[in-house]
């Protein structure tokens, strides 16, 4: 059973139930001194604590998509993401498993969309990554066989789980819900993490002598996504939204890069990338770097890039919120960089208050990318 199963969590929430009602029926049994009536009670008291402990926190893991197995759990993933040859005839993208859209209500692609879960393999940085891709239902339809769509890549926080984004951000049923009420154009979405050298949160920098990570989301993925699927072309086209570390990672990459991601955008998404256990050395000593990645450092020093950015945060709940205005009033200060913002009154750094800014972030990105698919 795995980590994140249903069936897990209904063990480790009967477990608890049973303790609990086993402690309090044989309390009045082990209520007397003596080594033996000491180390019972104890026993169900550790083991009550113990079972109740593991069921909230495997309801908070289904939740947020901390962990997405158990040797992710006990840091047991090893695998740094690089191969060294591509995939079956040279592909840099395989598709490996096709599904309806939850709440789709069309069994047909042409109807209700799909979402076909595919392995990417970069053709320079060599990072392999799995990732779902939504396709909308009028990328099955006659009428519209020969047109492109636009795209946008969105990424998870860290460490997370790219099937979270299906499930519980409900990115593709959002989608299709605002298409189908105009609210949006059409748009394919290819939804993964950032962290692509689990368990090593990477930033979405191109550590020296390490991963490439940002050249995999500024090259190697816009490529495969042209090879394999109906995407428009540059410039324009492509989007990136992601949440907290996927945020920053969706702010950055759209800076430095604007000849391929026309719009960032970021929710609940920090401005700095830290340094603590989880990177390791990301930068080598390298201040040049460190400072590019810093986004108010890049954009007072750097010309200022021709994209549009969205950023989000909470007057009360979200750490992020003084930072967003200053951040704000830095891009604003550019007279190139265009900012916009979602500012609730209250809202944590978790999937409810995602759920929230969803809807009007992909409305937003819409807005901003090339159409009608031609």
């Amino acid at each position: 059973m795995g980590l994140t199963s249903d069936e897990v969590l209904a063990l480790a929430v009967l477990s608890a139930v049973l303790l609990f009602a086993g402690t309090v029926w044989l309390w009045p049994r082990l209520a007397r001194r003596g080594l033996r009536a000491v180390s019972g009670r104890v026993a169900l008291l550790l083991g009550t604590q113990v079972a109740l402990f593991a069921a909230v926190g495997l309801a908070a893991n289904q939740s947020f998509g901390f962990y997405a197995s158990w040797a992710d759990l006990f840091g047991q993933e090893k695998d740094q993401g690089v191969v060294v040859d591509h995939l079956p005839g040279g592909g840099p993208l395989k598709v490996v498993d096709s599904r309806r859209v939850p709440g789709a209500g069309g069994a047909l692609p042409q109807a209700g969309g799909r979402i076909q879960r595919v392995d990417i393999v970069g053709r320079t940085t060599h990072i392999a990554s799995p990732a779902y891709v939504y396709l909308p239902p009028e990328y099955f339809q006659p009428r519209y066989r020969t047109h492109r769509f636009p795209a946008a890549v969105v990424l998870t926080g860290y460490p997370g789980t790219a099937s979270a984004l299906v499930e519980k951000l409900r990115y593709p049923s959002t989608a299709l819900e605002l298409a189908r009420a105009g609210r949006a154009k059409p748009m394919i979405l290819v939804m993964l993490r950032p962290t692509v050298a689990p368990p090593r949160d990477t930033e979405c920098v191109d550590i020296p002598g390490g991963p490439q990570t940002e050249s995999f989301f500024a090259k190697d993925l816009p490529d495969a996504l042209r090879t394999h699927y109906r995407v428009a072309e540059k410039p324009g086209g492509l989007g990136i939204i992601g949440n907290s570390t996927g945020g920053y990672c969706a702010l950055k990459i759209a800076l430095h890069h604007p000849g391929v991601y026309a719009a960032g955008a970021g929710l609940s998404a920090y401005y700095k990338a830290p340094i603590d256990a989880t990177t390791g050395d990301l930068f080598q000593g390298d201040k040049a770097l460190r400072n590019r990645a810093d986004l108010r450092w890049y954009l007072a020093h750097e010309p200022a890039p021709d994209t549009s950015l969205l950023v989000s945060s909470s007057k009360q709940g979200e750490t992020n919120y003084k930072d967003t205005l200053r951040f704000i009033e830095r891009v604003e200060g550019t007279g190139r960089t265009r900012i916009s913002s979602i500012i609730l009154e209250s809202g944590g750094h978790n999937f409810n208050t995602w759920r929230r800014e969803i809807p009007a972030a992909l409305e937003w990105m819409s807005g901003r990318l090339t159409g009608p698919w031609k």
